[in-house]
């Protein structure tokens, strides 16, 4: 093989294909390889373009081939299933679908993550899945204690209130079957929230130790998991051709079904970083309920937008300028700089 060779790799857990072709097109080699195999094969290869699709284990593989001397690209899967062939769907298939859709000119690429920053990444996903753990929890003492008659208000006070209800109760009230089993219910929860309490101190000392982390945490709305979470999850931010692409890839702008010159804009795509977005719109939702004052693009434009539209839509609006800046910082290097603070040095 030489330099002008497209290999299309299939991953999985045990069995890849490859799919390799040359500059016209011709295929070249066509070939299973048990997981084993893989480095052993691509080592004897002359360095090649590598397309595989950016999925479980993809970033893994992408640095060790990238280390044997190729030139690695991953694509999202939405983007090289139009290019698998039609009643075709298989390993091979797929892996001819790479081979030709990384050809393509105008195929984006996802940019390969540092070990570094998947692990940081894990840890993010660590913590989510405590807290839906805890969620749980706390729905069934709820829903356990609903069955006796006892009942509290929503949010973490309610939660607190049941806890206390819980001591005191007795077999008169409760059948002690029960209440021994929101017990073992309360200390579930006790376990997971000091789990979530460790992974966020770890979190934010990550966040302050990083440079990119700091500048991130001057945006209004953007606090230490939301400011690590994007270290995570956006390596390179320069990728982004400009802050509208950036916040296009996070779902945050209206979708387009525009034709015959008319531009109809529909509700938000919702591609993209689920994760990251839930965060943003989160930080949004607080600064609308407690910092108005320091709303980037001002106090008048939110009331602007309250004025002529329900809260949760000006939320996400908010959430895409929020994500704008983000853009800017990353992209450019610099510190988040108020509106008034802006005016003044121009």
């Amino acid at each position: 093989m030489d330099m002008s060779i497209t290999i299309g790799l299939d991953i999985a857990k045990s069995v890849f294909q490859v799919h390799a072709v040359d500059a016209a097109g011709r295929v070249v080699v066509r070939r299973r390889l048990r997981r084993a195999e893989v480095l052993k094969f691509f080592s004897k290869q002359p360095p090649a373009l590598v397309a595989l699709e950016a999925c479980g284990g993809a970033h893994h593989w992408a640095r060790q081939l990238g280390g044997l001397g190729h030139e690695v690209r991953l694509l999202a899967p939405s983007h090289v299933k139009p290019y698998v062939k039609r009643g075709r769907k298989s390993d091979a298939a797929d892996a001819a679908a790479l081979a030709e859709a990384v050809g393509r000119a105008q195929m984006r690429t996802v940019p390969t993550k540092t070990a570094e920053a998947q692990a940081l990444a894990s840890l993010h996903r660590t913590r989510e899945l405590f807290v839906r753990h805890r969620t749980t929890l706390i729905c069934a003492l709820r829903s356990h204690l609903s069955e006796f008659g006892i009942v509290s208000a929503q949010g973490k006070g309610g939660v607190r209130q049941l806890r206390t209800w819980l001591d005191t109760l007795s077999a008169d009230i409760v059948p002690a079957l029960a209440i021994e089993a929101c017990r073992l219910i309360v200390a579930q929860i006790d376990d997971a929230t000091t789990r979530i309490d460790a992974i966020e101190a770890r979190i934010v000392a990550t966040q302050r130790s990083c440079e990119a982390g700091r500048r991130l945490a001057t945006i209004p709305g953007v606090g230490p998991i939301t400011a690590s979470a994007l270290m995570a999850f956006v390596p390179d931010a320069a990728r982004f051709a400009s802050a509208r692409q950036f916040a296009a890839w996070l779902g945050l702008v209206p979708g387009q079904r525009s034709t015959g010159g008319k531009e109809r804009l529909g509700r938000i795509t919702k591609t993209g970083n689920q994760y990251l977005r839930k965060l943003l719109v989160i930080g949004a939702t607080g600064l609308i309920r407690y910092r108005r004052a320091t709303v980037p693009g001002g106090t008048a434009w939110l009331q602007g937008l309250l004025a002529r539209k329900p809260a949760r839509l000006v939320t996400v609006a908010l959430a895409n300028k929020m994500a704008r800046i983000v853009w800017a910082v990353l992209a450019r290097g610099e510190r988040y700089r108020a509106p008034a603070a802006s005016a003044a040095a121009a």
